[in-house]
């Protein structure tokens, strides 16, 4: 392993440690009461957004459940270097929206919103959020406008103006979409996420009925009730992704449990397709990565980032060890070596690097390394790209199951529903 990778392993382990995020806490409530501040959550509306949606139909039982102030930020949609396939995430969140919608108990009937309600909603909302009841004003619009219904009679607002300052606010917050809620440092992104929120303002003493459960509480990658026997998921993944990593062991699980086919759909990491990830999505990624692994169980943090031939290389290797049967092992070993272990897959060490990683997945590094200069994986990789893209989807992790296709480790529960009731799909 080279200095820099070494380093890079260290200085990763602590950035993302619970005690790291433990201080940066401590110090924003510190900071807090030295400027006489109330506690203030930031919330940052998308109007356009269906994730927006679902957060607002939150944000009045928030007002009412904590002793906070709510402040919401107007936000435009996201620009091109973050969002950068726009007609296909807006299709898709517009879906997935709507069986969160739907698993949440909130508001379902989500299509696309008309382009001139659309613009009519932003001007209501740009007054709506300086009002004394904002959270339950800006519901009443969206409630209305991903309705299809007539907006509510309610003064307007410069939205142009408030979107600019939203992008401003929100831009300090470090995110880059909307559906977000931030508190004290950090942000939070939808309401899959909101109940880190509700845990650090429980965890303060702002909770005001006494009880402890929040909006919604992340579900269970599996329902009770047996699993059915069967089935094929195919499973898109990257190497370069701490969300593929957090998503390995438990889909391998969840096939072993239902008795799936797991195909194994590798595909070039996004800024390997020429996809641009602005700084904030980065940061923001990593930091959502470390508190979702420890929610999980799984190691994370050592990471030896295995952008460009790392990759490469463990793709040519996987490409050979699916054809030996031991695909799926070799994909845990570079996920985890790479995300967990502080593994160089730019190196060949029996100790620190690739050699290690086909070692810990059962497979002969004297044979398999003949195949680094294969690039018969490059042919497999765009097969599967199509593929995915077909699904209406360009990211990792995602799943497609009886032509349904689910993105994220945190829609597992979705692939195992999809299982379950194949005729539902």
């Amino acid at each position: 392993m080279s200095i820099h990778a070494a380093v890079a392993a260290i200085v990763s382990s602590r950035m993302t440690s619970a005690a790291r995020e433990d201080k940066r806490r401590r110090s924003a409530e510190r900071e807090r009461r030295a400027r006489g501040e109330p506690h203030l959550v930031s919330a940052f509306i998308d109007a356009g957004d269906p994730y927006s949606f679902l957060l607002a139909q939150y944000l009045p039982v928030l007002a009412e459940r904590y002793a906070i102030t709510i402040t919401i930020h107007l936000v435009p949609p996201p620009t091109a270097a973050a969002a950068p396939d726009a007609p296909r995430l807006a299709a898709w969140s517009r879906r997935d929206a709507a069986i969160l919608a739907a698993r949440a108990g909130l508001q379902t009937g989500i299509a696309e919103p008309d382009a001139a309600a659309l613009t009519a909603a932003q001007h209501l909302l740009a007054a709506a959020i300086t009002a004394k009841d904002a959270p339950h004003r800006c519901l009443r619009i969206l409630s209305a406008l991903w309705a299809g219904t007539t907006l509510p009679d309610m003064a307007a607002g410069d939205a142009t103006a408030a979107m600019a300052r939203g992008s401003i606010y929100l831009q300090h917050a470090g995110h880059y979409l909307g559906g977000v809620t931030h508190y004290g440092g950090e942000a939070y992104w939808g309401i899959d996420r909101l109940h880190y929120l509700e845990s650090r303002l429980h965890g303060l003493g702002l909770r005001r009925d006494g009880g402890d459960k929040p909006c919604f509480a992340p579900p269970p990658d599996m329902a009770e009730g047996p699993p059915r026997n069967g089935g094929d998921i195919h499973w898109f993944l990257s190497f370069r992704s701490p969300y593929t990593w957090l998503a390995a062991p438990r889909i391998a699980a969840l096939a072993q449990a239902h008795g799936a086919k797991l195909h194994l759909n590798f595909v070039l990491p996004m800024v390997m397709r020429a996809l641009p990830v602005p700084l904030e999505k980065r940061r923001y990624i990593l930091m959502d990565c470390a508190r979702e692994a420890r929610r999980l169980g799984i190691p994370f943090g050592k990471i030896v980032d295995p952008v460009g031939k790392p990759v490469e290389r463990g793709y040519a290797i996987l490409h050979h060890a699916i054809a030996a049967g031991r695909g799926l092992e070799f994909t845990l070993a570079f996920l985890e070596g790479v995300w967990a272990q502080g593994l160089d897959a730019g190196s060949d060490s029996s100790r620190s690097g690739l050699a290690r990683i086909t070692a810990n997945a059962g497979l002969d590094w004297g044979e398999m390394r003949h195949h680094l200069d294969d690039d018969g994986w490059r042919a497999v990789a765009e097969t599967n790209r199509q593929t995915m893209l077909d699904g209406g989807l360009w990211g990792v992790p995602s799943f497609g199951v009886n032509g349904q296709f689910f993105w994220g480790q945190d829609r597992l529960w979705a692939v195992d529903a999809a299982l379950r009731n194949p005729a539902l799909t």
